[in-house]
């Protein structure tokens, strides 16, 4: 599954800088999470880094968005042969 961001957000602006897939931006009001970014962190960490360093607890699983391990990583190593192919 993709993470997502509640109403619940203070753009404390941790969650940002953390996520190894630059998935997460400043939206309207809060930060927001792009799902075809979000991979958990699978591929880079043992666990989400930006649910990790939340200090609020406001970024839990999107049931909107629901992936397997085996879907998280593959869409991991899409991201980083598409990172590698643009450096």
């Amino acid at each position: 599954m993709s993470l997502y961001i509640t109403d619940e957000c203070i753009n404390c602006d941790v969650c940002e800088p953390v996520c190894p897939n630059e998935a997460i931006y400043m939206g309207e009001l809060i930060y927001e999470i792009n799902p075809s970014l979000c991979t958990e962190c699978i591929g880079h960490h043992d666990q989400p880094q930006c649910q990790l360093f939340c200090p609020v607890d406001c970024i839990p699983l999107d049931p909107q968005h629901v992936e397997s391990h085996d879907q998280l990583m593959d869409k991991f190593k899409k991201l980083t042969a598409q990172k590698n192919t643009s450096n």
